[in-house]
Formats: C-alpha cells, sequence, structure tokens
C-alpha cells in the first residue's frame, strides 16, 4: 500500500526545520575554510605535525589524539595549511549545530535553535580557537557531543545512551584531560540533584567503564614514562601562565565570549539552576559550578573555560525563547542583533582577518592593548597572533647558515634548538632546504631524544655566548634571525656554531630538559 502524501504545508516546515538547523553550521564551516591561511602557520600547529611522525599513546604535554588527527591531515593533505585548518573549521561547524540541537532537546524551538546556534558562532573564543588546528577544537566538539548525550539520556531518554557517553568520553580523555572534569561536575551533579535512579542504572557504570578502558593507554604511558604531564602542569602553573584570582577569572569570561554572550551565558546557567522546566537537567547546572569553581580556583587561562559554553549557550536560548512566549520577539531579535554587531566588532581581535598593519590601527583605535595569558614581553601583535609569524623565515636563516658551513661540518652537523615552535619550524620547512634534523629539550621533544647528533657540530637557536662557550670547544655566530611581528623573544636570536661538546651527547641531554 503506498504511503498517503505529504501535505505542503508540512513539506514547508520540514524545510524550513532543515533550514535553520544547517544553514548556519554550513556557513560557518564555508567561511572558516575560505579565512583559513590567515597570517601563517601556528607555533602549536607545527609542534602537533612533529608528534604526528612520532606516534605514540601519550606526549609530555597532551594526549595522543590530536597526534594521530596531525599525521591522517598530513597523510591526506600533505603541506597545505588550508587543509589542515579545515579540520577544525568542520569541527566547528558540527559544534554550532550540536549547541543547537542540544537547544531543542532542552525544550527549546526552531528560533531557540538558531538563536543557540547565533551564540556559538560568535563567541570570539571559539573564532580563535577553532581557527588553528589542535586538540581544543576537537576538545569543544567532543564536549558538544558529551553535552548533548546528557541531555537526552537525563531528559527521559533510553539509559543505553550512558554507552555512548562513556565512548566518547573516553575518546574525549585522549584529547584532553579536561573532559574527566566534565566528567566529575556530571557525576556531583547527579548527587546533589538526587538523581539516584540514574546513579543507580548500570547503564551509566558500564559507561564509565568503557571511557576508563579507552582512556587506560595514556594512563600506561604516563606511568612508563614517570608521569611528565604531572611535571609539565606543576612548571607551567608556577613560572609560564598569568595568575588570575577567581573574579579575574570569571571577569575575562566576558572577553572570551562577549559581553552579550557572557550575560546570556549566566541566564542560561540561571534557568538550568532554578527554572521548573529545567528540573531533569539540574544536575547539568551543578556541573556547570563544579567545572567553573575548578578553573577559577586553579591557576588557568580564561580560555580553558570555553567547552562549557556549548551547554550554557543551549540553555540560554531555551529561556530567552520562553521569555518571549515561544516567538522571534522584541528582546530575541535584541540579543541576535546585538551578537552580529559584537562579532563585528571582535572578530578581527580574535582571528586572524585583517592584514597586520590593518589590524595594529584597528587594536589602537578601540584601545586593545597587545596580550598573552602567559608572562611574556609583547610586540606589537597579541602573542595568538604573533606566534604565527617568522617559522619560514626561521628555518630560511638556518639553512643559509648550514649551507655556508664547510662540507665535512654539513655532514656532521645537527640543529639544537630551545623550544618546541623553533624544532617545529625546522622539522616542518627543513626537509624542502636541506636541513639536518632538529632536536631540542622542549617538551617531547626531549623524549625523542638526540637522535644521530653526535655534538660535533650543531647549530644552536639562540641562547648566550657564555653559556654555549661552557658546553663547546668552540662558539661562533654564523647569522641572525629577525622578524618583525613574531614573539620578541624570537627575534634577534642569534644562530650560533658549536663545535666539539665537551661532554658525551647523552650526559648533555639530561641537562637540556625543560617541561613546561
Amino acid at each position: 500500500m503506498s504511503e498517503p502524501p505529504t501535505h505542503p504545508p508540512e513539506r514547508s516546515a520540514r524545510a524550513a526545520e532543515a533550514a535553520t538547523r544547517w544553514v548556519l553550521p554550513v556557513a560557518t564551516v564555508v567561511l572558516f575554510v575560505a579565512t583559513a591561511r590567515g597570517y601563517g602557520i601556528f607555533r602549536d600547529e607545527l609542534y602537533y605535525l612533529a608528534c604526528g611522525r612520532h606516534l605514540a599513546w601519550g606526549y609530555v604535554d597532551q594526549p595522543p589524539l590530536v597526534a594521530w588527527m596531525a599525521a591522517l591531515a598530513s597523510r591526506l593533505i600533505g603541506h597545505s595549511l588550508v587543509g589542515l585548518r579545515a579540520f577544525p573549521a568542520v569541527a566547528f561547524g558540527a559544534t554550532v549545530l550540536l549547541v543547537g540541537d542540544t537547544a531543542r532537546a532542552l525544550g527549546g524551538g526552531r528560533w531557540a535553535r538558531v538563536l543557540a546556534q547565533l551564540l556559538a558562532a560568535t563567541a570570539p573564543v571559539y573564532l580563535a580557537l577553532f581557527s588553528y588546528f589542535s586538540m581544543n577544537s576537537f576538545d569543544v566538539l567532543i564536549w558538544a557531543g558529551l553535552v548533548r548525550l546528557a541531555v537526552a539520556i537525563l531528559g527521559g531518554g533510553d539509559r543505553r545512551l550512558w554507552l555512548a557517553f562513556g565512548a566518547l568520553a573516553g575518546l574525549g580523555l585522549e584529547t584532553k584531560l579536561d573532559v574527566g572534569l566534565l566528567g566529575a561536575g556530571i557525576a556531583l551533579g547527579l548527587l546533589l540533584a538526587g538523581r539516584f535512579d540514574e546513579l543507580r542504572s548500570r547503564w551509566l557504570w558500564l559507561g564509565g567503564a568503557i571511557a576508563a578502558v579507552l582512556f587506560l593507554p595514556h594512563v600506561v604511558w604516563q606511568a612508563a614514562h614517570g608521569w611528565p604531564t604531572r611535571e609539565f602542569v606543576a612548571h607551567a602553573q608556577a613560572g609560564k601562565i598569568t595568575v588570575l584570582g577567581p573574579l579575574d577569572f570569571l571577569g575575562a569570561q566576558a572577553m572570551q565570549v562577549g559581553p552579550v554572550a557572557a550575560a546570556c551565558a549566566l541566564l542560561g546557567l540561571g534557568w538550568l539552576l532554578l527554572a521548573g522546566a529545567a528540573r531533569p537537567w539540574r544536575a547539568l547546572a551543578w556541573a556547570a559550578l563544579t567545572v567553573t569553581a575548578v578553573f577559577a580556583f586553579s591557576v588557568s587561562k580564561p580560555y580553558y573555560l570555553a567547552p562549557l559554553y556549548v551547554l550554557l549557550f543551549a540553555a540560554a536560548a531555551v529561556a530567552l525563547e520562553g521569555w518571549t512566549g515561544g516567538r522571534f520577539a522584541r528582546p530575541a531579535r535584541a540579543v541576535a542583533v546585538l551578537l552580529v554587531l559584537s562579532i563585528l566588532f571582535a572578530a578581527p581581535l580574535a582571528k586572524p582577518l585583517l592584514a597586520e598593519d590593518a589590524y595594529v590601527r584597528y587594536a589602537a583605535a578601540i584601545g586593545i592593548a597587545p596580550g598573552s595569558s602567559e608572562n611574556h614581553r609583547m610586540g606589537r601583535l597579541p602573542q595568538f597572533f604573533a606566534d604565527m609569524h617568522g617559522w619560514e623565515a626561521l628555518a630560511e636563516t638556518v639553512g643559509e647558515v648550514y649551507r655556508a658551513l664547510p662540507a665535512a661540518d654539513r655532514a656532521r652537523a645537527c640543529v639544537f634548538a630551545n623550544n618546541y615552535g623553533e624544532a617545529g619550524a625546522i622539522d616542518w620547512f627543513g626537509p624542502a632546504l636541506g636541513l639536518p634534523p632538529v632536536i631540542s629539550g622542549h617538551n617531547n621533544y626531549w623524549l625523542w631524544g638526540p637522535g644521530r647528533c653526535d655534538g660535533s657540530v650543531v647549530l644552536i637557536l639562540g641562547g648566550d655566548l657564555a653559556d654555549h662557550a661552557a658546553d663547546f670547544a668552540t662558539v661562533e655566530p654564523g647569522g641572525v634571525f629577525h622578524c618583525r611581528d613574531c614573539m620578541p623573544y624570537e627575534d634577534g636570536l642569534t644562530i650560533w656554531i658549536g663545535r666539539d661538546l665537551k661532554v658525551p651527547v647523552a650526559t648533555a641531554w639530561a641537562g637540556v630538559k625543560h617541561f613546561d
């Protein structure tokens, strides 16, 4: 028997629903791919690509998923920066889609979905995090998936979805450790919200077991290597990250997502915590408060809270829709207009859209000084943008020094870099320039060891002559690297030529280690 025909109004409603679900996510992907090149490759991208050439179950400063993704990207797209950044662009589109779906699952209608998507798509912190290849883009996407699953389960869905939650959480833990904080927050939230029905469910515990099994290989790797991430975090918190008090950390969120979106996030948290309609999801409010408190009262960078907004934006959209009678009423239109206006204002500050000189003029005109969440002297660009400058030129400068060496020295030479950005640049651009292998004592480069470098001829990037003279029989300058818009500590690097290391390489290697 044939099915009854679909009536035109029903088809129209379905088309409208599909349009509101997909238009903004797809537009986000297209925009981010079109603007992917930015100022050039980013310091951390170089490092993740290097990790992708040394696949393992862990690294000093992150779990392994980002390295696996880097290896996949390199295999698929080679040296294409646009291709590399297509991965976070797609992740951003998927995140925007999931935030809208979460708003619907929380009881919102069509315009709640659109507003939730708009909040996510215009948050400056997301414009920054999804504009380059890193674990942060995948981390936010995984949080969005976990929140969507949790909302479905707590809203009366099939408890077997805890198995999917556990599998995704396990994958998330192999991406970034903050996923464990979300899991702990939800567990505490279930207890505080009195959701003992869920706590008694065997599916929740089986999901937790799946997450633990998936995370176990990284734990084993950490144990086998002496828990290097613990040392890395301790050093970063002690000297690298700018310390913010709880109020300063919370105040910085207005810059992370914009004042309008920050107010909406507070509204979403209040709705989850107090609204009768949000009672099934009250546990998520307690989870949000737990995550916020942990970051606010520890040494954390403001963007660490970014993944939480996938929940708060969805809740805010539902709250606003409910207070305007389920229509796109004047308050809702005002929020949407303010979001669009704010992102037009903030986008060049979050994502490299303007030429460098134009950016400097724009930032000066609105009174924004170059900044960093780390303790560094700044140039004319903020650190996020400065770290996209100079890497290919650095490799070319080292290439000039290398080619000026006698043939016998070139055959024995290696390059020593002081940090993973410099090392990653030599790794990425060096083969085309004929450069020898690079080594470094920074983070996972130290674990990879000195390779075939025997210390007879070493090109050293930066540092002081007196320090190098204590280690080598002879040291002489080979060249100087200059860059206008990189971080100031990278500008003016002398490329030293050290010959005949005074101690065995293995002995020297123990002293160059720095995890930070």
